[in-house]
Protein backbone atom coordinates (compact mmCIF):
# COMPACT_ATOMS: atom_id res chain seq x y z
CA UNK A 1 0.00 0.00 0.00
CA UNK A 2 -1.14 2.47 -1.03
CA UNK A 3 -1.48 1.74 -4.85
CA UNK A 4 -5.08 3.14 -5.30
CA UNK A 5 -7.56 5.06 -3.20
CA UNK A 6 -10.75 7.13 -3.16
CA UNK A 7 -11.52 10.99 -3.20
CA UNK A 8 -14.77 12.11 -3.78
CA UNK A 9 -16.36 14.45 -1.66
CA UNK A 10 -15.79 17.98 -1.86
CA UNK A 11 -12.85 19.97 -0.71
CA UNK A 12 -15.50 21.89 1.96
CA UNK A 13 -16.44 18.78 3.34
CA UNK A 14 -12.68 17.52 4.01
CA UNK A 15 -11.72 21.01 5.57
CA UNK A 16 -15.18 20.80 7.80
CA UNK A 17 -13.31 17.62 8.87
CA UNK A 18 -10.09 19.08 9.44
CA UNK A 19 -11.80 21.72 11.64
CA UNK A 20 -9.29 24.37 10.28
CA UNK A 21 -9.67 27.40 11.52
CA UNK A 22 -7.15 29.53 9.87
CA UNK A 23 -7.19 31.60 6.10
CA UNK A 24 -7.95 29.38 3.05
CA UNK A 25 -5.80 30.75 0.09
CA UNK A 26 -7.17 30.69 -3.13
CA UNK A 27 -10.68 30.01 -3.37
CA UNK A 28 -12.37 26.35 -2.67
CA UNK A 29 -14.26 24.80 -5.82
CA UNK A 30 -17.84 23.84 -4.46
CA UNK A 31 -18.13 20.44 -6.93
CA UNK A 32 -17.77 17.26 -5.51
CA UNK A 33 -13.84 15.38 -6.56
CA UNK A 34 -15.99 12.37 -7.44
CA UNK A 35 -12.49 10.09 -7.88
CA UNK A 36 -13.49 6.74 -6.90
CA UNK A 37 -10.15 5.13 -8.41
CA UNK A 38 -7.42 7.21 -8.30
CA UNK A 39 -4.25 5.80 -9.46
CA UNK A 40 -0.68 6.65 -9.22
CA UNK A 41 0.81 9.08 -11.64
CA UNK A 42 -2.35 11.18 -11.90
CA UNK A 43 -3.22 14.28 -10.40
CA UNK A 44 -4.34 14.69 -7.20
CA UNK A 45 -5.58 17.09 -4.48
CA UNK A 46 -3.22 17.81 -1.55
CA UNK A 47 -3.42 20.06 1.33
CA UNK A 48 -0.49 22.13 3.16
CA UNK A 49 -0.19 24.98 4.98
CA UNK A 50 2.04 28.21 4.44
CA UNK A 51 2.75 30.97 6.85
CA UNK A 52 -0.43 32.83 5.14
CA UNK A 53 -2.69 29.51 5.76
CA UNK A 54 -4.32 26.56 3.92
CA UNK A 55 -3.53 26.10 0.21
CA UNK A 56 -4.50 23.30 -2.25
CA UNK A 57 -3.45 21.72 -4.96
CA UNK A 58 -2.90 19.31 -7.55
CA UNK A 59 0.06 17.62 -7.99
CA UNK A 60 1.42 13.68 -9.49
CA UNK A 61 1.00 10.79 -7.34
CA UNK A 62 5.11 9.90 -7.54
CA UNK A 63 7.80 11.31 -6.62
CA UNK A 64 11.71 11.26 -6.99
CA UNK A 65 14.54 13.53 -6.93
CA UNK A 66 16.61 14.78 -9.37
CA UNK A 67 19.39 12.86 -9.08
CA UNK A 68 17.23 9.10 -9.39
CA UNK A 69 15.34 10.34 -12.58
CA UNK A 70 15.68 8.09 -15.20
CA UNK A 71 17.02 5.05 -12.74
CA UNK A 72 13.63 3.53 -11.36
CA UNK A 73 10.42 4.55 -11.60
CA UNK A 74 9.51 7.12 -9.07
CA UNK A 75 7.32 6.09 -5.64
CA UNK A 76 4.36 6.50 -4.37
CA UNK A 77 4.99 5.62 -0.88
CA UNK A 78 7.42 6.05 1.91
CA UNK A 79 8.23 3.96 4.28
CA UNK A 80 7.46 5.95 7.74
CA UNK A 81 10.61 3.71 8.77
CA UNK A 82 13.03 5.70 6.66
CA UNK A 83 11.01 8.83 5.28
CA UNK A 84 13.07 10.69 7.48
CA UNK A 85 16.32 9.80 7.21
CA UNK A 86 16.74 7.82 3.80
CA UNK A 87 18.58 10.01 0.79
CA UNK A 88 15.68 9.69 -1.47
CA UNK A 89 12.72 11.56 0.55
CA UNK A 90 15.28 13.41 3.67
CA UNK A 91 14.79 16.89 1.88
CA UNK A 92 10.80 16.69 1.28
CA UNK A 93 10.31 15.60 4.47
CA UNK A 94 11.79 18.83 5.84
CA UNK A 95 10.00 20.86 3.61
CA UNK A 96 7.24 19.29 1.92
CA UNK A 97 4.67 17.85 4.94
CA UNK A 98 1.10 17.80 3.29
CA UNK A 99 -1.65 15.72 3.63
CA UNK A 100 -4.11 14.10 0.88
CA UNK A 101 -7.89 13.78 1.73
CA UNK A 102 -9.06 10.37 1.35
CA UNK A 103 -12.58 8.20 2.19
CA UNK A 104 -10.47 5.21 1.84
CA UNK A 105 -8.28 2.92 -0.21
CA UNK A 106 -7.88 -0.39 -1.77
CA UNK A 107 -6.14 -4.00 -1.72
CA UNK A 108 -5.66 -6.70 -3.39
CA UNK A 109 -5.59 -10.13 -1.89
CA UNK A 110 -4.21 -13.01 -3.62
CA UNK A 111 -6.49 -16.18 -4.17
CA UNK A 112 -5.09 -19.04 -2.50
CA UNK A 113 -6.36 -21.63 -4.98
CA UNK A 114 -5.13 -19.73 -8.12
CA UNK A 115 -2.19 -16.82 -7.06
CA UNK A 116 -3.28 -14.95 -10.68
CA UNK A 117 -6.53 -14.20 -9.19
CA UNK A 118 -6.87 -10.96 -6.71
CA UNK A 119 -9.73 -9.85 -4.77
CA UNK A 120 -10.11 -6.29 -4.03
CA UNK A 121 -10.70 -5.04 -0.88
CA UNK A 122 -11.92 -1.09 0.33
CA UNK A 123 -10.51 0.32 3.50
CA UNK A 124 -12.33 3.06 5.24
CA UNK A 125 -13.26 3.97 8.93
CA UNK A 126 -16.16 2.76 10.68
CA UNK A 127 -17.60 5.99 11.36
CA UNK A 128 -17.46 6.75 7.64
CA UNK A 129 -15.49 10.32 8.16
CA UNK A 130 -12.69 11.49 5.56
CA UNK A 131 -9.41 10.19 5.87
CA UNK A 132 -6.13 12.29 6.31
CA UNK A 133 -3.06 10.47 4.55
CA UNK A 134 0.03 11.58 5.85
CA UNK A 135 2.34 12.89 2.57
CA UNK A 136 5.50 14.12 1.53
CA UNK A 137 5.38 16.64 -1.24
CA UNK A 138 7.83 18.38 -4.09
CA UNK A 139 6.28 21.40 -4.91
CA UNK A 140 5.88 25.83 -5.22
CA UNK A 141 4.38 26.19 -2.26
CA UNK A 142 3.76 29.48 -3.43
CA UNK A 143 0.96 28.17 -5.87
CA UNK A 144 2.50 30.16 -8.35
CA UNK A 145 4.29 27.27 -10.95
CA UNK A 146 3.95 24.35 -12.04
CA UNK A 147 7.47 22.59 -12.22
CA UNK A 148 8.81 19.16 -13.56
CA UNK A 149 9.61 17.04 -11.15
CA UNK A 150 7.16 18.23 -8.81
CA UNK A 151 4.72 15.42 -6.59
CA UNK A 152 4.44 13.71 -3.64
CA UNK A 153 4.60 10.12 -1.75
CA UNK A 154 1.83 8.78 0.48
CA UNK A 155 3.63 7.53 3.91
CA UNK A 156 2.54 3.89 4.86
CA UNK A 157 3.61 2.19 8.31
CA UNK A 158 2.87 -1.73 9.48
CA UNK A 159 -0.45 -2.96 9.18
CA UNK A 160 -1.32 -5.37 12.64
CA UNK A 161 -4.28 -7.36 13.34
CA UNK A 162 -6.66 -8.77 11.18
CA UNK A 163 -5.70 -6.12 8.23
CA UNK A 164 -2.46 -8.00 8.13
CA UNK A 165 -4.35 -10.55 6.24
CA UNK A 166 -5.35 -8.02 3.47
CA UNK A 167 -1.81 -6.43 3.21
CA UNK A 168 1.41 -5.82 5.38
CA UNK A 169 1.32 -2.27 4.73
CA UNK A 170 -1.20 0.30 4.84
CA UNK A 171 -1.00 4.45 4.96
CA UNK A 172 -0.65 6.76 7.53
CA UNK A 173 -3.87 8.36 8.77
CA UNK A 174 -4.18 11.32 10.94
CA UNK A 175 -6.74 12.19 13.29
CA UNK A 176 -7.64 15.93 12.14
CA UNK A 177 -5.65 17.73 15.64
CA UNK A 178 -2.66 15.38 14.16
CA UNK A 179 -3.07 16.38 10.74
CA UNK A 180 -3.52 20.06 10.99
CA UNK A 181 -0.31 19.65 13.51
CA UNK A 182 1.74 17.77 10.84
CA UNK A 183 1.38 19.97 8.25
CA UNK A 184 2.46 23.32 10.19
CA UNK A 185 5.50 24.90 8.52
CA UNK A 186 7.27 25.03 12.21
CA UNK A 187 6.68 22.02 13.60
CA UNK A 188 9.71 20.40 15.04
CA UNK A 189 10.87 17.48 12.78
CA UNK A 190 11.51 14.86 15.88
CA UNK A 191 7.51 16.18 16.33
CA UNK A 192 6.43 15.50 12.72
CA UNK A 193 8.60 12.21 12.89
CA UNK A 194 6.92 11.51 16.39
CA UNK A 195 3.29 12.18 14.94
CA UNK A 196 3.21 10.03 11.77
CA UNK A 197 5.41 6.91 13.34
CA UNK A 198 3.30 6.82 16.63
CA UNK A 199 0.10 8.55 16.50
CA UNK A 200 -1.74 7.13 13.65
CA UNK A 201 -4.89 5.81 13.46
CA UNK A 202 -5.23 2.21 15.31
CA UNK A 203 -6.78 -0.65 13.01
CA UNK A 204 -9.62 -1.38 14.93
CA UNK A 205 -10.99 2.57 13.52
CA UNK A 206 -11.28 1.12 10.01
CA UNK A 207 -13.50 -1.30 8.42
CA UNK A 208 -12.96 -3.86 5.27
CA UNK A 209 -14.81 -5.49 2.47
CA UNK A 210 -15.03 -7.13 -0.65
CA UNK A 211 -15.54 -4.89 -3.64
CA UNK A 212 -15.75 -5.66 -7.39
CA UNK A 213 -12.78 -6.71 -9.53
CA UNK A 214 -13.43 -4.25 -11.79
CA UNK A 215 -11.71 -1.42 -10.01
CA UNK A 216 -8.32 -3.20 -10.90
CA UNK A 217 -8.95 -1.05 -14.44
CA UNK A 218 -8.09 2.26 -13.81
CA UNK A 219 -10.33 3.56 -16.27
CA UNK A 220 -13.14 2.50 -14.31
CA UNK A 221 -14.64 4.97 -12.41
CA UNK A 222 -17.87 5.43 -10.34
CA UNK A 223 -19.57 4.91 -6.94
CA UNK A 224 -20.42 0.98 -7.69
CA UNK A 225 -16.46 0.50 -7.51
CA UNK A 226 -16.86 0.99 -3.70
CA UNK A 227 -20.01 -1.51 -2.90
CA UNK A 228 -19.44 -3.83 -1.06
CA UNK A 229 -19.95 -7.79 -2.82
CA UNK A 230 -20.64 -10.89 -1.03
Amino acid sequence: MCGRFTQYRTAVEYLDALRYDKPIEGGIDPEPINRYNVAPRSRVMIFYETDAGLRMARLPWGYQPFWAVGKRPPAINARVETAATSRFFRDIWATGRTLVAADGWYEWVKDPSDPKKKQPYYIRRKDGEPLWFAALAQMDRTGMTDRDGDGFVIITADSDQGMVDIHDRRPVVLEADLAREWIEPDVPLKRAEEIVRDLAMPVEAFKWFAVDRAVGNVRNEGAELIFPIK
